[in-house]
């Protein structure tokens, strides 16, 4: 008996660590099936024909540095082509749209009119309906909210670096002159047609209160508690502060703070929307409640009409 004691250990032993030994082996494999699958063997021929015709290309001289980029851009325009290829078609289609969009869109209204700073907004607003299509497979009319953050959040954000950058813009070719047409401006960027940046303060102004909403109509929907509500009013005011302190004085001090305000803001929103989010489980726990403490009423109005008696 004191001998199968060891044994029965040492053979436990034994097979923990053949186990740790398989499951060590089908994560390899599982990375070897990833990393040698058709689309990463394609990616990677892909790269490789690139990177040839560069240096054919590039005749007796070859910028090394170009061959690097080119081979790494190529790659990503492949990885994300298969990545594309991966997803469900509602979130493949918001994909494909939003860099159509931004290439083909928003980037040459830089060059036409102020108003591609809005469009950017757009723009950067597709991807949280994107994460949701991959994870639920469809759209929602909940999931407006979190876009809708986002497309408010960015004018003040892009209105706040458009001033702080005033110089910049002029130093790269651009007129920063408000008495100038914005014809003639090279880039038609909406801070460089107010010299006051007056219009650009209220803007900014403008779009941080329209945030002020979001936090209840979250709660309101049921997409979180009602603490999210009164957390996401108190951020919002925080911000409208400082770009209240930007709307009256109109100084790179003010700007650099509502813009660092602003990039706070939008961590804050997201992780508080993460913490009090409520999920369908919850709320039908939540319902599933409600409707015993309503069944449950009619037997308290009976206890109390016999204490009544009692009494």
């Amino acid at each position: 008996m004191n001998i199968s004691v060891p044994i029965l250990i040492v053979q436990a032993l034994s097979f923990r660590m053949l186990a740790n030994k398989l499951h060590n082996m089908s994560l390899l494999c599982s990375f070897a099936a990833l990393f040698f699958s058709n689309y990463t063997v394609i990616s990677m021929l892909v790269v490789a024909t690139s990177g040839t015709g560069y240096i054919l290309g590039s005749g007796s001289a070859i910028d090394y540095m170009g061959l690097c980029c080119t081979c790494a851009g190529t790659m990503m325009v492949a990885a994300s082509a298969s990545t594309l290829n991966q997803a469900n078609m509602l979130a493949a289609g918001l994909g494909a749209s939003n860099l159509v969009f931004y290439a083909f869109v928003y980037t040459p209204l830089k060059q036409i009119h102020p108003i591609n700073t809005w469009v950017g907004a757009i723009v950067g607003a597709i991807p949280s309906l994107l994460g949701w299509a991959v994870a639920s497979g469809q759209v929602s009319f909940n999931e407006i909210l979190l876009p809708a953050a986002l497309y408010f959040w960015q004018i003040p954000y892009f209105m706040a670096l458009e001033y702080m950058c005033h110089k910049d813009y002029a130093d790269g070719g651009y007129i920063p002159s408000f008495s100038i047409e914005l014809l003639a401006y090279k880039f038609r960027m909406f801070s460089l047609a107010d010299a006051s940046g007056q219009r650009t303060a209220s803007v900014a102004l403008r779009n941080c209160l329209y945030l002020l909403s979001l936090g209840y109509l979250a709660y309101d929907w049921g997409l979180t508690s009602g603490w999210f509500c009164l957390e996401s009013a108190l951020l919002d005011l925080a911000i409208s502060c400082t770009t209240m302190s930007f709307y009256l004085n109109r100084t790179i001090k003010d700007a650099r703070r509502m813009f660092h305000a602003n990039l706070l803001y939008l961590a804050v929103f997201m992780s508080g929307l993460r913490v009090h989010h409520v999920t369908e489980s919850e709320k039908q726990m939540t319902i599933g409640n409600i409707d015993k403490i309503v069944d449950m009423l009619p037997l308290l109005e009976t206890l109390k009409r016999h204490q009544k008696e009692k009494g």
